[in-house]
C-alpha cells in the first residue's frame, strides 16, 4: 500500500532518478563508511547508499515508514525518533560518521543548530533543504538573506551550496524550490570557545530586530559606547556587520558580564 505523505512531518518524497543519482554522486559513499541518514522516507537515498556498501543507520520519525524499512531491511538499524532529540554523537559510538538527509523544511533551522552543536560532529553533511534556507546559510554581510543562520553555520562549518532541485523532483511537489548543500564541520569554530555563549547571545538579539540599528537592537545587552569600543558604528544594522564585528561585540558583552 502506498504511503500517504504526512504534512505534520513535512514529508515530500524524492522520486526523480536523475536527481537521486546526482545527490549520491555528490555524497560519494564508500564501502564500510559509517553513515546516518535523517528522514529516509521511501528509500530514495537509502537504497543506493546501502548498495554502495555504506554502514548505514537511519532516523525516521514516521512510525509506519520506520516499520516498513525495518521489515524490508532487517540488517538496517532504524531509529524511530524525532531527529531533534537524537544524540548523534552517542549514535556514532566514537567512530567517524557522515550525515545525509532530506530534512523536513518545517524544522530545518532548529535541526541544523542541533546537528552543529553535537559534541562529536560528523565528517561532513549533505542535506536537501529549502533553497531559501541554503541561501541564508551561505549568505555574506550586506545581503538580505544574511542573518543568524548564516553566522552560526559558517562559524562551525564550511558551507558549500551544490545544486538546485525543482519541485517536480518530489511527490507530493512542494511549493518551494530546494537545493543540496554540503557542510564540512571545522576542527575549531571561528569564534573562540570562551566567547561562543556571548557571541550567540549578541547575534540572536541583533537579528531578532534586524531592521533596527545596533544601538536599538542591542540596547538590552550593550551601550552605544561599548558598540563603539568594538569598532562599530551604533547606527549600522546587523546585516552590515561581519563575523569579526560580532566577535568584537561578544568580547564587549563577555567583559561586561564577566563570563
Amino acid at each position: 500500500m502506498k504511503h500517504k505523505a504526512r504534512k505534520r512531518f513535512g514529508q515530500n518524497f524524492l522520486v526523480d532518478g536523475a536527481v537521486i543519482a546526482r545527490i549520491v554522486s555528490a555524497i560519494a559513499p564508500q564501502p564500510g563508511e559509517r553513515m546516518v541518514e535523517i528522514g529516509p522516507g521511501q528509500e530514495a537515498l537509502t537504497a543506493p547508499l546501502m548498495a554502495a556498501g555504506a554502514d548505514l543507520q537511519v532516523v525516521e520519525i514516521d512510525r509506519d515508514l520506520a516499520a516498513r524499512l525495518q521489515q524490508r531491511h532487517p540488517q538496517l538499524k532504524v531509529i524511530n525518533e524525532d531527529a531533534l532529540r537524537v544524540d548523534f554523537t552517542a549514535l556514532a559510538a566514537g567512530a567517524d560518521y557522515r550525515l545525509v538527509g532530506n530534512l523536513p523544511y518545517n524544522i530545518s533551522t532548529p535541526l541544523l543548530f542541533h546537528l552543529l552543536s553535537q559534541q562529536q560532529p560528523p565528517s561532513d553533511m549533505h542535506f536537501m533543504l529549502q533553497k531559501e534556507v541554503v541561501e541564508r546559510m551561505h549568505a555574506l554581510p550586506g545581503s538580505k538573506t544574511y542573518g543568524r543562520l548564516s553566522l552560526m553555520c559558517q562559524v562551525y562549518a564550511e558551507v558549500t551550496p551544490l545544486f538546485p532541485v525543482p519541485p517536480t523532483a518530489f511527490d507530493p511537489q512542494p511549493r518551494v524550490d530546494s537545493a543540496i548543500v554540503r557542510l564540512v564541520p571545522r576542527k575549531e569554530p571561528l569564534v573562540p570557545v570562551a566567547l561562543l555563549a556571548s557571541f550567540d547571545a549578541v547575534v540572536r538579539q541583533a537579528f531578532s530586530m534586524r531592521r533596527k540599528t545596533l544601538r536599538n537592537s542591542l540596547r538590552q545587552l550593550l551601550h552605544g559606547e561599548e558598540i563603539e569600543s568594538a569598532q562599530l558604528e551604533p547606527a549600522v544594522r546587523p546585516e552590515q556587520v561581519d563575523l569579526e564585528g560580532f566577535v568584537r561585540l561578544a568580547k564587549q558583552l563577555a567583559d561586561r558580564t564577566g563570563s
